[in-house]
């Protein structure tokens, strides 16, 4: 019975300790708000609201862009589209995010390209207002650029 006891007692102490470690553990790095949207102008090729979807951890960070309202004027394969987005800083100077990634899309479907990583610093607050898009995509360079302040308001780096 006395082994019992202190096996128990030793497991409870254990998980105690456990919870404990949890409570003092540092916070997991996010950037906020983790959506915005804006309108972007694309010049020729269109333009519309377009969704901004950030993720951090640590000094790295990936950027998404959705729209429905620019879509694909013909089908392209998976990893087709070279994008980069510039992103301007709060504190001046800005941010780009640049790959070649994208799911395969028939003509017509909403464009998305990213995840698009970058580099960022604790405390960064970025706009994409007065940055741009530019994908390149059979040769073809398109740029994109907000009309106005994204929606809520500026990603903010942990």
């Amino acid at each position: 019975m006395r082994r019992t006891r202190t096996g128990a007692g030793a497991a409870l102490a254990a998980g105690a300790l456990a919870v404990t470690g949890l409570a003092f553990a540092p916070a997991a790095l996010a950037v906020t708000p983790a959506t915005a949207t804006i309108t972007a102008d694309c010049g020729s090729f269109g333009g519309g609201e377009a969704t901004l979807t950030a993720t951090q951890d640590g000094t790295s960070a990936t950027m998404t862009v959705n729209s429905s309202a620019i879509t694909a004027p013909i089908a392209l394969s998976a990893d087709s589209i070279s994008s980069t987005l510039t992103l301007v800083k709060a504190s001046g100077g800005t941010t780009t995010f640049t790959a070649t990634e994208n799911p395969a899309m028939a003509a017509g479907d909403p464009v998305q390209v990213g995840p698009l990583p970058g580099t960022v610093a604790s405390g960064d607050s970025l706009e994409a207002f007065g940055g741009s898009l530019k994908m390149t995509v059979l040769g073809i360079t398109i740029t994109c650029t907000a009309t106005g302040a994204q929606s809520p308001g500026p990603f903010v780096f942990d």
